[in-house]
């Protein structure tokens, strides 16, 4: 069987469906957004993609700061919803029963419900046409004490995050193997 082409297009799949809080503790919004990635390690850098007639759209660009808040299957329902509904129109923490938690280094909230929260602040916006990215550097990771493990090490693996690949959100599944597991040498038990 061969492979059909079809004309370019956006289909780099799956990526994550995250919930990108803005604005202040006082007037905030959440825009859900999966053009997302990591762009550099040190400076730690990501970036988001928005459509300029978004709401979020000016309000991230006049405080040039938002927070990036992974989604889990609990907040599968919240992730859909604060990406048809505009903040314009609804106050997306109190229609979602989302709850506001302060940042340590930017003036927007988190998402308390999230399991990760990352503090952003935009270095660039680089507008590329029907969506404009914001290239921020990274202030802080927030991570929910119950994802952190006995050893101090944050375990992705409770959280129940969720992706998005051609129109749907889909579970994560198990862990396969880790980084190097392919050239890792094997161990050999001593015979006596």
């Amino acid at each position: 069987m061969s492979k059909v082409m079809w004309k370019p297009g956006t289909f780099l799949y799956p990526i994550p469906a995250v919930m990108v809080s803005c604005g202040t503790m006082e007037e905030s919004n959440i825009i859900t957004v999966a053009w997302t990635g990591i762009l550099n390690t040190n400076p730690a850098m990501v970036y988001i993609s928005v459509r300029p007639t978004r709401h979020s759209y000016e309000i991230i660009k006049e405080s040039r700061e938002f927070v990036i808040n992974l989604t889990n299957k609990e907040l599968a329902y919240a992730t859909d919803w604060c990406g048809v509904k505009s903040g314009k129109d609804v106050d997306k923490f109190e229609s979602m029963h989302l709850t506001k938690e302060k940042a340590n280094f930017v003036k927007c909230p988190l998402i308390k419900e999230s399991p990760v929260s990352v503090e952003c602040k935009v270095k660039e916006i680089r507008e590329l046409g029907s969506h404009h990215m914001f290239i921020a550097e990274v202030l802080s990771i927030d991570a929910d004490e119950k994802y952190i493990d006995e050893k101090g090490a944050f375990d992705i693996s409770k959280c129940n995050l969720i992706a998005y690949s051609n129109g749907g959100y889909y579970p994560l599944g198990k862990k396969i193997g880790k980084f190097g597991f392919s050239v890792e040498k094997k161990k050999h038990k001593k015979i006596r």
